[in-house]
């Protein structure tokens, strides 16, 4: 009776062996090799809570279920030691894709080709298509990861709502109107490729994340003397040139580039939204490799500055009805912290700006009928 009662318990267990036993960060095969060995030296009862099934009906239609967890100190001290065991692999997995140079992969939104390490074509994602999955040094079995994503693409299936499309081109369009270029966040499907979900036995990478925040919510004081804030960095225009200010960035812009973008707002009398169209504008056709003075379009973007340092390009702005276009309140990159350092307040004004005084009249409110019959504003809600 032990005999059978061990052998429905390693066969549930094996049943289960792609199931619980073999989750991120789980125990695996080894936990199942280690039970078998063991429910054949000691009668299973020994280790296992019995629940019984149908304890009313008669005794041949009963049926036990042996329960087995880490409320045993045996099982609990072998699942951490198989948990620190699958940590080493995985750890070891990721250093050798670190030192990897021979990588080769193809972007999933461009097709372009990239050889030699597997942040090249992490970042290039990020970088040039707003596609990003993590860091580099956060991910593990990295060509397992854009094999799982490139497949859902060919399958036509969006990657953050995954719902099905009919074509290629409905799916782009679809993530790129409803910024769906990120994985869906809720498919443990992903939890494989990322080491944090390694580095706790049971617990994934929101539980961690979780703790974390309570910890520093636990031992937030009241004191923030000692605060101090980094700012993000903001990118050239031109180049990957990146700057902690924005001065130390208009400056590098105008030596490097003979690009001074103040000169440009003073000039033109730009204000906020009409800077923000313009610098999406610029990004957006370095982005593409078009030369926005002269429209030709250009290899790659180390093509296309050296042209435009050699012509003086970069100063020769488009008519204003290029660019001061709806389609260029839209960011070309995500999170482009040059947009946020943009101001058309006094205190950036030219010393002629703040002494022009703009008059401003107002209508003659007496009459308030007839103001109403030929008030400006009648015609704008007819517009």
């Amino acid at each position: 009776m032990a005999a059978s009662k061990t052998q429905g318990a390693v066969a549930r267990m094996q049943e289960d062996r792609d199931g619980s036993c073999s989750t991120v960060g789980g125990v695996g095969y080894g936990y199942i090799l280690y039970w078998r060995k063991r429910f054949t030296e000691q009668p299973i009862t020994d280790f296992c809570s019995v629940i019984r099934i149908n304890s009313t009906a008669p005794f041949e239609e009963q049926e036990n279920y042996f329960l087995l967890c880490d409320v045993l100190p045996e099982d609990r001290i072998l699942r951490e030691e198989l948990q620190k065991q699958r940590l080493r692999e995985i750890l070891e997995q990721q250093q050798q894709e670190r030192n990897d140079t021979n990588f080769h992969g193809v972007c999933m939104f461009c097709n372009e080709e990239f050889l030699g390490n597997r942040s090249v074509i992490l970042n290039h994602m990020a970088r040039e298509h707003a596609f990003n999955i993590g860091l580099p040094d956060n991910i593990v079995n990295c060509n397992e990861f854009l094999c799982t994503l490139q497949k859902k693409l060919d399958n036509l299936q969006c990657l953050y709502c995954e719902k099905t499309f009919r074509d290629k081109n409905t799916l782009k369009d679809h993530m790129r109107k409803k910024q769906h270029r990120k994985i869906n966040p809720k498919n443990r499907e992903y939890d494989r490729f990322y080491v944090i979900n390694y580095l706790e036995l049971g617990k994934s990478w929101e539980e961690v994340q979780l703790e974390d925040d309570r910890e520093l919510l636990d031992h937030q004081e009241d004191d923030w003397s000692d605060w101090e804030e980094h700012p993000a960095s903001a990118v050239c225009l031109f180049c990957e040139k990146q700057a902690e200010t924005i001065e130390k960035l208009y400056v590098h812009m105008e030596d490097a580039h003979e690009f001074d973008l103040l000169k440009i707002k003073s000039e033109l009398g730009l204000n906020f939204y009409q800077q923000v169209k313009l610098v999406n504008f610029i990004r957006r056709q370095v982005h593409q490799c078009r030369c926005y003075g002269c429209h030709v379009k250009f290899k790659s973007k180390a093509d296309l500055r050296t042209h435009m340092e050699e012509t003086k390009h970069t100063s020769l702005l488009p008519d204003r009805k290029m660019w001061d276009q709806l389609e260029y309140y839209f960011p070309t990159y995500e999170n482009d912290t040059l947009l946020c350092t943009l101001s058309d307040s006094e205190s950036d004004l030219t010393a002629q700006e703040q002494n022009e005084n703009v008059p401003i009249i107002s209508e003659d409110t007496s009459k308030l009928y007839a103001l109403k019959q030929s008030s400006i504003l009648n015609q704008l809600l007819l517009q």
